[in-house]
């Protein structure tokens, strides 16, 4: 298990290639909640578009990476992420991405010089066609959440957010393979309550830990390009098992429903991975405590689906 120590090491690598990424104040009773004020982190402002520029660099940065450069597999955002890290450090990157993967995060990919292949349809397609070229070429595999450097970069979310919101109790995280969660969680330690959100479509956490172990899960859905890699990590079950204090599940409907609120009251665009978390809170699946303090992780904002023609 990763220890503290670590993410605030890993923290002070990262300073200098990473956003500091905002903390917002926002009224619960504007978005019809019965809440006082929550506190959102937009890492939806990360470079690349989401919180995975953390563990794409803290990879990049402690690992020795071989002349043939880097892969990975990604339903979008964490090769969008890889890409661009490499596109900073000038190593050659190869991203395999599934069918699902949205345009946005296509294009992202290309745009930071990152040779990009699309097939399957999922993401353990993806992920099995990164590991033949692996064995084919000797690229430095970074994997998108099982994996202690990626971990250690996600855990930095944590450490940013307990600094910037110290008196919160409960922080709601979107869910996909689980490294975003399991960072934050080795980070606090059981010091707050961290509710992980899935779509019912894609309950890979839920399965895991009503099964005691990872499991296949469904992986389907409006978050599908995010939120929906069949199974948790290895390394991240144990993590989240310990200090995830429950997880809930939204629909797809409650995600757009999410979206459309945080576009409407305050202009935030997130992709439907970003506001899984969200729509716990605006769907009434996570309903808070009286005063209870709540934290809400928007990260990550590929999408097209604000039109900017006019």
């Amino acid at each position: 298990m990763i220890s503290a120590d670590e993410i605030r090491s890993t923290y002070g690598l990262l300073s200098q290639h990473v956003r500091r990424t905002p903390v917002i104040e926002v009224e619960g009773k504007d978005f019809n909640l019965d809440t006082g004020r929550l506190n959102l982190k937009l890492e939806s402002l990360q470079h690349a578009g989401s919180f995975k520029s953390r563990g794409a660099f803290t990879n990049l940065l402690t690992r020795k990476v071989p002349s043939s450069g880097v892969v990975a597999a990604s339903g979008g955002n964490h090769g969008a992420a890889v890409a661009f890290a490499a596109m900073k450090l000038g190593i050659p990157a190869k991203i395999f991405v599934p069918s699902v993967a949205s345009p946005a995060k296509i294009r992202q990919i290309t745009e930071y010089g990152a040779e990009l292949v699309v097939g399957g349809d999922g993401y353990a397609d993806a992920l099995a066609a990164s590991e033949v070229w692996v064995g084919e070429s000797g690229a430095m595999p970074i994997h998108a959440f099982d994996q202690i450097e990626t971990l250690l970069g996600q855990g930095t979310v944590g450490l940013e957010f307990e600094q910037q919101a110290s008196a919160v109790d409960t922080l709601l995280v979107s869910v996909g393979g689980g490294g975003l969660i399991a960072g934050i969680a080795a980070w606090y330690r059981g010091k707050i309550n961290l509710v992980g959100v899935e779509p019912e479509a894609a309950p890979t956490l839920t399965r895991a830990l009503e099964a005691g172990h990872p499991v296949d899960a469904e992986a389907g859905g409006i978050a599908a390009d995010s939120l929906a890699p069949r199974r948790v990590g290895e390394l991240v079950f144990p993590i989240v098992q310990r200090y995830v204090s429950q997880t809930v599940l939204v629909t797809d409907d409650a995600i757009r429903g999410a979206q459309r609120g945080l576009w409407k009251m305050l202009r935030i665009v997130a992709e439907p991975g970003g506001a899984a978390a969200f729509a716990a809170l605006t769907s009434g699946r996570y309903v808070p405590r009286p005063h209870e303090r709540v934290g809400v992780l928007i990260c990550g904002g590929n999408t097209v689906a604000v039109d900017f023609s006019r």
